[in-house]
């Protein structure tokens, strides 16, 4: 196994998971972090996984060792720009401020999947995401974006259920009144 060769010392060896792996990551992460930022985030993802191999136990598939790695690395990347999270609504492009007028409606604001290929609705979801918390940012984009259980979120994250349940719940109440905010 190419884990066994490079806990042997061939470190090279590693280059062999780089390039098997190279493009779940970058799935991963360019769907979590600012395009600019891709890169980098993914680098970090393989220097962590690098360095925690010996941790590797070897009774989960590798990939869901990687794909935790990511994961908490996006994480970190977002608990570490939240003390400058003061993201104005002035930062949304001419555009997406023009499209949101014309979006605004008696009832609760909400998009359609016909929107939901739409950049203006992708930089908006982005602004949204940007005012929460770390963690409750990630729970959102795990749970209800890409559809993994509380439980398999809860793992990734390194929280216990009862707690991703809570932030989820919460994170979805303050995620609404951003986007109403917008609106309104």
């Amino acid at each position: 196994m190419i884990v066994q060769e490079v806990l042997d010392g061939k470190t090279r060896a590693f280059e062999k998971i780089l390039k098997k792996y190279q493009r779940e990551v970058v799935k991963i992460v360019v769907s979590k972090i600012p395009y600019q930022d891709t890169p980098e985030v993914t680098h970090d993802v393989f220097i962590r996984a690098f360095q925690s191999l010996a941790g590797y136990a070897r009774k989960e598939p590798f990939i869901r060792w990687l794909r935790t790695i990511a994961y908490r690395t996006c994480y970190d990347y977002w608990r570490a720009r939240y003390r400058n999270r003061e993201i104005a609504e002035s930062n949304l492009s001419e555009k997406t401020r023009g499209w949101l007028k014309t979006r605004t409606s008696d009832s609760a604001f909400s998009f359609s999947s016909e929107d939901a290929s739409r950049l203006e609705t992708r930089e908006i979801l982005m602004w949204a995401l940007g005012r929460l918390k770390p963690a409750d940012r990630m729970i959102l984009l795990l749970v209800h974006f890409e559809g993994y259980s509380v439980r398999e979120t809860a793992a990734f994250l390194g929280l216990s259920q009862a707690n991703v349940k809570v932030r989820a719940y919460r994170a979805r109440k303050k995620m609404k009144k951003e986007l109403e905010s917008l609106v309104f």
